[in-house]
């Protein structure tokens, strides 16, 4: 099952659900996705139960899923190519950490599939691209065990770690050059985990106008997603809604011979097994005074 945010005509966003080549949306009493996957298991299915007719989902905007009102949550260097490639560029020793190494994009980065990433030149001349796997909680919890982890995903969708290297490098930490406005496209949808069946054999790639630059399998995350909700849940509570970005492969632009960075106009595409494809187009110029 695929759960979308969406607009028609009126412009307010609306939960639904896809269905083919239409989206059939949820009743009045399911304000949004991010209320539906708060709802409990037996609430989510009397929702399902009671979706409306189906409408064309042809000419309707797509909306970033959800919206949570606390940072995402993110895992650095969790393919071990990935490492590598960074570790070479910044002229260091590959060292991996023993457990995740976390940090957070604030909420005001996320936005929504198919929108033009409005980027400031003057912020930073070194925008770069990080296909992703979302990993969604559906139910809040704390100190949950490997084993018992994937209990608690209520699904996944694509997201794009957007990043401005030069702000990463300079701030000497990575929550600044990640937590830039509109750098954290999701979309275009969410995929129940039953549908997935196992996170770990997806193939996710990233295309900026159309070439492959990087191209993977969730298998060869050093951290599973398993491991991933388990470390993280330790003394600290995941909520319904949280978003957690699980990790990017290798072929980054700022670890490519030489560099790469994002351009003014380029479209970049995620492209997820099972999921789909998040694609945006990217507006980069002066700030606006």
């Amino acid at each position: 099952m695929r759960y979308v945010s969406y607009s028609d005509a009126s412009g307010t966003p609306r939960p639904g659900v896809i269905e083919g080549d239409s989206i059939r949306p949820f009743g009045a009493e399911v304000a949004s996705l991010d209320a539906f996957v708060k709802m409990s298991p037996a609430g989510r299915a009397a929702a399902v139960a009671k979706l409306g007719a189906a409408i064309p989902a042809k000419g309707v905007k797509l909306h970033a899923p959800l919206h949570p009102h606390k940072n995402v949550f993110c895992v650095g260097r969790n393919y071990l190519a990935h490492a590598e490639e960074g570790a070479k560029a910044l002229g260091q020793d590959l060292n991996l950490p023993d457990v995740p190494t976390f940090f957070t994009k604030a909420p005001t980065a996320i936005a929504d599939p198919d929108q033009t990433l409005d980027l400031s030149s003057d912020v930073s001349a070194q925008y770069d691209w990080e296909a992703e796997l979302a990993v969604i909680i559906g139910t809040t919890c704390r100190d949950i065990s490997v084993a018992d982890a994937l209990k608690y995903v209520f699904g996944y969708s694509c997201l794009n770690d957007a990043t401005a290297r030069d702000l990463q490098r300079s701030h000497q930490q990575w929550f600044k050059g990640k937590s830039l406005d509109h750098t954290c496209p999701i979309g275009p949808w969410i995929v129940d985990a039953a549908d997935i069946g196992d996170p770990q054999n997806l193939e996710i790639m990233l295309r900026v106008n159309g070439i492959e630059k990087q191209h993977s399998n969730t298998s060869k995350m050093i951290f599973n997603v398993a491991r991933i909700v388990s470390s993280l849940s330790a003394g600290l509570t995941l909520e319904a809604g949280d978003v957690i970005a699980s990790g990017t492969p290798e072929g980054v632009g700022f670890a490519r011979t030489p560099p790469e960075f994002l351009k003014n106009g380029d479209v970049m595409e995620v492209e997820i097994q099972k999921i789909g494809i998040l694609r945006n187009a990217l507006k980069i110029g002066p700030t606006k005074k």
